[in-house]
């Protein structure tokens, strides 16, 4: 029943295919007793570059029709720059084009959020929900699943460069870690990734594409962006939607719940195009107001990143391997075989460290790439090399997402406010010297050329801080615009209704209350493998307690 973009009645609307909404719409519409319409901006995310894990680069550094391609507002911190900000669109969302890297986050950064109030979200709480929608190619244990629906799996060894800098990492003195998810995730080591047999596996491969034509109750609109949820005395009864910006609007109805699934940016976006959020901001714009919410649209957080930039001196990164008429050798091998380099993300290895040894767990992460990566990959190189992100896992600045206009096909205005605080600048700073410390061991001399950003002769603070204003970037890890929290002023509580009206729900990146220690992408699965229980009045999942240790090297590999 895809695509048959026709107005109905249904017990659940979800808007938005993204990470969570794909999960909403494959456990709700477990039952057959109820109906589930998915409403997505964009389309059905079939190119071979969302399949094929080497494509990643093309999809993030290209905005399209896969890539919103948003840009933030000029940055007062970063030299006034506009930075770009890729988000997924289509079936998947972000899962489609984001780096397949599995993390969940440090196990204390969900503690945290149960200190605040919030119960039911401690990582007792959710790491059943982590393990039920895992399969973990290596089987379950204490810390993964198997038999779930996302498939996760060891990167393979790769190009001899991710050897050496784990080999150099623990030169400088850090742990070896096996699995980031387990019991100590600080340290250097593999990362794992959600790759199944050589293809990228989304949200959209895990929960949707298993499921269509074989559930009559659930129904698929694509190419259907929201355009405002539609209110009676306050109750969500529907949401607008159009299939472009001159099309007609269109509307659905929900008889229990509208399940908004936009993301960090997109749903705050839609609440306050919806009269939810800050009464005076929206009535400048001539929104009628239903409910002030003063902080929707607040609280953004995200990983600001900067990659330091390495020449090698062995033709093995991915300038020699796609050189000429090797790159679409790539893909065609690919296409026809399901083998050779498109097979991987190549982001093989990372860390999580420590700038301060006081510190109770890791504050920055490592991504390694067998390539030179400048502006997202945007720039092409000429050159064989290697480049470390080091980001900030969490930052103390706090920046905002408004609307532009009440036209809903006019993109929010995204302020991160990226490095406001001393604390962020300093911990980049840091992070900047640790990676020089971890390649300038002897593990890497065998690869390591002269250092091409931000060079050798940036060597004091001011010389990094002025460096990291000229080229620090996002890594893609917004939250937290429209955070549950146990307070009255979180624009929602423990169970994700937003506070204020009935029958609505925000699910997705944008309810973390703060910014968890890794990737995104596996917690949203989470949270909405969690709501799908609690929305559908079921048990939650009992709590399983796992030991974790940041300062003891046993449990390392």
């Amino acid at each position: 029943m895809a695509d048959e973009a026709s107005a109905g009645r249904f017990d659940f609307v979800i808007v938005g295919a993204g990470s969570a909404g794909c999960v909403l719409a494959n456990r709700l519409s477990e039952d057959p007793n109820v109906t589930v319409a998915l409403l997505e901006a964009g389309g059905k995310n079939e190119s071979i570059l969302v399949k094929m894990p080497a494509g990643v680069g093309n999809l993030i550094a290209n905005k399209g029709v896969s890539n919103w391609g948003f840009e933030t507002t000029p940055q007062a911190h970063l030299d006034g720059r506009s930075l770009y900000q890729p988000r997924g669109r289509g079936w998947g969302g972000s899962s489609a084009i984001n780096g397949m890297i599995y993390i969940r986050g440090h196990a204390r950064d969900y503690d945290h959020w149960r200190q605040m109030g919030l119960t039911g979200w401690g990582y007792a709480d959710v790491l059943p929900y982590f393990k039920r929608a895992q399969h973990h190619e290596d089987g379950a244990d204490a810390w993964n699943g198997e038999g779930g629906p996302l498939w996760v799996s060891r990167g393979p060894p790769g190009d001899p460069i991710y050897k050496a800098v784990i080999q150099a990492g623990a030169q400088a003195g850090f742990p070896v870690t096996r699995d980031f998810n387990g019991y100590q995730q600080e340290g250097v080591g593999p990362y794992h990734l959600t790759i199944r047999d050589g293809e990228r596996w989304s949200a959209s491969a895990a929960y949707l594409r298993p499921i269509i034509g074989a559930r009559p109750n659930l129904r698929i609109i694509s190419n259907a962006q929201a355009a405002r949820v539609i209110f009676e005395n306050k109750r969500a009864v529907g949401v607008e939607f159009s299939a472009g910006r001159n099309q007609p609007l269109q509307r659905i109805f929900a008889s229990r719940e509208v399940l908004v699934c936009g993301g960090a940016f997109q749903s705050p976006h839609l609440l306050m195009l919806s009269g939810i959020g800050p009464a005076e901001e929206l009535r400048k714009l001539g929104v009628d107001v239903v409910h002030d919410a003063p902080e929707v649209g607040r609280n953004l957080q995200d990983h600001l990143d900067v990659c330091v930039i390495y020449e090698m001196t062995k033709p093995i990164s991915m300038f020699s391997k796609t050189k000429g008429l090797k790159q679409p050798m790539i893909g065609l091998q690919y296409m026809l075989t399901k083998q050779g380099p498109g097979r991987t993300n190549h982001l093989h290895a990372g860390a999580f460290l420590k700038t301060r040894g006081e510190l109770d767990r890791p504050d920055i992460q490592l991504h390694v790439v067998n390539a030179v990566m400048i502006d997202h990959a945007r720039v092409k190189p000429d050159r064989d090399g290697f480049t470390i992100h080091a980001c900030q896992l969490r930052p103390e600045s706090r920046g905002t997402v408004k609307l532009a206009s009440r036209n809903p096909f006019d993109a929010p205005l995204i302020d991160p406010n990226y490095l406001a605080e001393e604390t962020d600048r300093r911990t980049m700073r840091d992070a900047v010297r640790l990676v020089r410390s971890i390649v300038g061991q002897d593990a890497l001399n065998l690869y390591r050329g002269p250092e091409m950003r931000p060079g050798g002769h940036v060597r004091t603070d001011a010389e990094i801080d002025a460096w990291i204003r000229q080229t620090a970037e996002t890594i893609y890890h917004p939250v937290g615009t429209v955070r549950m929290g146990a307070d009255d002023k979180a624009p929602l509580d423990d169970q994700l209704r937003v506070r204020g009206v009935d029958g609505l729900r925000v699910i997705d990146a944008s309810v973390m209350p703060t910014l968890i220690g890794g990737n995104t992408n596996a917690p949203t699965i989470m949270i909405a493998e969690k709501l799908s229980d609690i929305i559908r009045g079921k048990p939650t999942l009992p709590r399983q307690e796992a030991s974790i240790a940041e300062d003891q090297r046993a449990g390392a590999a």
